[in-house]
């Protein structure tokens, strides 16, 4: 997991100093690495448990945040959308925040709740309220991705806490819905969808930034035309440096490339998954797991949306586009990982008796 992450950091570094044919940003994007990595450590240093005792005052600042993003005059807005603050002179999304505590509240309440989490109130209605709640709050920025990527994570955190699918798919099932009406009565995201439907007859509107990034994947081949070579990024490609900095990948440094970081990430979610399977109680299990999902499932769908696989929607690609809360909140979870993954049983023979142990108690100490 630690190489994994590294060589994307690194990769991310040398593509934004392309990208940005500069170093202003990369400078930038080191601060945000610095203050990232210093998170890591402290995480890796404290023992992930302490995290159940801060899960919900974490919540309760993030909701607040979360709030106050909405209030004009407060909240700065770009783009059509409320989702940034101003601290010291830094942009700062609470939403990025918002990813890492959600799934340690997830995560700690489904530990507290193990041996009712079949039943249909605590393991689906209670659960789901205050998903809605969140959910909420970054839908009406409005954030589209960052909303969808938090449900799955839920849904998914929940099935692995033990949640039966019958009682949380009539709810995912009338979010679906809602989500879908929200985005056919918005004009921009429905012509965003109808582009990814039809991209060629969208080329020169709504599909115009998906369809340069096909232009510039495809003329970097299997081997690219060489770093700092990229025509794309000149103007063609808009928010190259973030969102769409895999086109930027993939036109300079080829095929190879692009695969290669498909594979370090694979890589990271399989060390994270045999992390979570290891993990010495329930608790580091849902934690080590849910962080996993949530920054495979960010990097997969950024991934889709740049090949046009999925409709378009702004989501960084973790630890490689620019973006400075993104990247700290990454680096965090990674370092609350290898918190589960350095207190984990010496013998793997030993996690069996440790999940039993914590069956019997909501506090493993």
């Amino acid at each position: 997991m630690v190489a994994s992450v590294a060589s994307l950091m690194g990769l991310g570094v040398v593509m934004l100093y392309s990208a940005s044919m500069g170093a202003g940003l990369v400078q930038k994007q080191m601060i945000a690495m610095s203050l990232g990595l210093m998170g890591c450590f402290l995480a890796i240093a404290v023992d992930y448990r302490h995290l159940k005792r801060l899960s919900w005052p974490l919540f309760g600042l993030v909701v607040i945040l979360l709030t106050l993003v909405l209030v004009p005059h407060i909240g700065v807005k770009a783009g059509g959308a409320r989702r940034w603050l101003n601290l010291w002179g830094f942009s700062f999304q609470p939403s990025d925040m918002a990813k890492l505590v959600w799934v340690i509240c997830l995560a700690h309440y489904a530990d507290m709740n193990h041996k009712t989490m079949n039943e249909w109130v605590p393991g689906a209605v209670v659960p789901g309220a205050a998903s809605c709640l969140m959910l909420g709050l970054v839908f009406f920025e409005p954030d589209y991705g960052t909303t969808a990527l938090l449900a799955a994570v839920s849904g998914s955190l929940l099935l692995m806490a033990g949640s039966r699918w019958w009682h949380i798919t009539p709810p995912v099932l009338l979010g679906i819905a809602c989500f879908a009406v929200a985005v056919y009565k918005d004009p921009v995201r429905m012509q965003r969808v109808m582009s990814w439907w039809d991209l060629e007859s969208t080329k020169t509107t709504t599909g115009y930034q998906v369809y340069q990034s096909i232009i510039a994947l495809g003329s970097g081949g299997v081997w690219g035309l060489g770093l700092e070579s990229g025509r794309q990024k000149l103007g063609w490609v808009p928010e190259h440096h973030t969102d769409f900095i895999f086109s930027v990948i993939g036109e300079e440094m080829g095929l190879q490339a692009t695969l290669g970081v498909v594979l370090v990430f694979a890589v990271f979610v399989c060390s994270g998954t045999y992390i979570a399977w290891r993990a010495r109680d329930r608790f580091g299990f849902l934690i080590s797991g849910g962080l996993t999902l949530l920054i495979g499932l960010q990097a997969l769908i950024n991934v889709g949306v740049v090949t046009g696989t999925f409709p378009n929607k702004g989501l960084p690609l973790p630890f490689i586009s620019f973006g400075g809360s993104n990247l700290a909140m990454m680096l965090t979870a990674v370092g609350i990982i290898l918190s589960v993954a350095l207190r984990a049983p010496s013998d793997v023979e030993d996690r069996p008796r440790a999940l039993s142990d914590a069956r019997d108690r909501s506090d493993v100490t």
